[in-house]
């Protein structure tokens, strides 16, 4: 798995959405540690979005076209 993005947990979840609407498994990694620090905040508790190998490159053109 390859990560193909790193932020808020607001963020992360929005982007994880995106990415299923357009039928690209992902998972979530260090969601613990995005919720237990604030939402909110832009800095520190940030959270991974991995995708499978062969759809690391939609993934991130997706990523890039939000």
């Amino acid at each position: 798995m390859k990560e193909v993005f790193e932020g808020s947990l607001w963020e992360a979840e929005l982007i994880k959405g995106l990415l299923q609407t357009e039928n690209v498994d992902c998972m979530l990694r260090d969601e613990t540690l995005g919720a237990v620090t604030s939402p909110y905040l832009t800095s520190g508790g940030n959270v991974k979005i991995l995708v499978n190998d062969e759809d690391y490159q939609r993934a991130s053109r997706i990523v890039a076209a939000r």
